[in-house]
């Protein structure tokens, strides 16, 4: 059933107040091909958990919301297990039924907002990890032809919160779902952050899926918003990665400033660091704001719209070249 004249705020995480012209929902590939294919020719844009997008007005066309769900087995050794999963599910229940299997790869990705769909489009990551470590496979729907594709980790072209699917299949392909293998023997990634400061605490326990998962989620939860009590689309920049020659000219001026080798040639210096050396921090403009315990985020204080977000957004990325001549990055979606 398709709707009209559909309030948004149930579908995004910002919570500004925007209305699509079409609203459906999609449960399966077979749905969500015959949606596409009857609504081709016309403005439509498939959403997840709606956690990395920003409607800056209402949209004239129609939302698909995929709610394609699955969490199956398809091969288990005594080492590794290999799950398939609909792209509808949520993310951060998926990492939390992995976890609690005993299965390691994803618990530093517990508690990012969006559905598992979301996650090869953007190769979504924190904490020293990124989805693309354990991608096998995406399965897409392709619109030229509305036949079901497999796309392998290499021809995803997955990159830095990038991959194919942003680019030259962006609105050609949706995902359907992910192929994922986990190992049975454990390799934690626990260097990253505040991991390490927090798992010694307790030195008597045992380092498991579960135990590292948990506190991903207490490190997140202090320094990020729900976006259930306020409105937000998660990190709302990129983190810039420099040439070590760029990156080198912000250490000798600024010793302290955090920063993590990509490779041998670049660095990654947070965004957020930049954001706040910038003097953005915690302040506000009108209805939208820079949360005060991460710089990164921009959030919704009341009654924001999105062109009031995108607006401040631009002013912080332009404050922020204007002191480094760095321009930092939209990561989220600006519809």
């Amino acid at each position: 059933m398709i709707e009209t004249n559909k309030s948004l705020l149930p579908y995004h995480t910002f919570g500004a107040k925007v209305n699509a012209k079409y609203f459906t929902i999609a449960k399966s590939s077979d749905e969500l091909s015959q949606i596409i294919s009857e609504n081709l020719t016309n403005q439509f844009m498939v959403i997840g958990g709606g956690s990395n997008v920003l409607f800056t007005k209402d949209y004239e066309g129609l939302i698909i919301k995929n709610e394609i769900k699955g969490f199956e087995v398809i091969d288990e050794t005594d080492s590794t297990v290999t799950l398939k999963i609909g792209a509808g599910e949520n993310w951060h229940d998926t990492v939390m039924k992995t976890v609690e299997h005993g299965w390691q790869g994803i618990e530093n990705l517990a508690l990012i907002p969006g559905t598992v769909g979301a996650s090869p489009i953007q190769n979504i990551g924190a904490y020293g990890v990124e989805v693309k470590d354990v991608i096998q496979e995406v399965e897409v729907l392709d619109y030229s032809n509305f036949t079901i594709k497999t796309y392998s980790t290499s021809q995803c072209q997955f990159g830095y919160r990038n991959s194919i699917f942003k680019n030259e299949l962006k609105g050609k392909v949706s995902v359907l779902s992910i192929t994922i293998k986990l190992n049975k023997d454990w390799s934690f990634n626990t260097s990253y952050g505040a991991i390490n400061d927090e798992l010694s605490k307790n030195p008597e326990l045992d380092i498991t899926p579960l135990r590292v998962a948990n506190v991903i989620i207490d490190i997140r939860n202090a320094k990020l918003p729900d976006p259930k009590e306020i409105g937000n689309c998660g990190s709302f920049f990129k983190n810039p990665v420099l040439s070590n020659e760029i990156a080198n000219r912000i250490l000798e001026e600024y010793p302290n400033a955090p920063h993590y080798p990509v490779g041998e040639l670049t660095t990654k210096i947070p965004a957020g660091w930049l954001i706040e050396t910038t003097g953005w921090k915690g302040r506000s403009k009108g209805n939208v704001g820079t949360y005060p315990k991460q710089a990164l985020v921009l959030v919704n204080n009341g009654g924001a719209t999105g062109e009031e977000a995108w607006d401040l957004a631009m002013t912080i990325q332009k404050d922020v070249y204007n002191k480094f001549s760095i321009k930092i990055e939209p990561e989220v979606n600006i519809v």
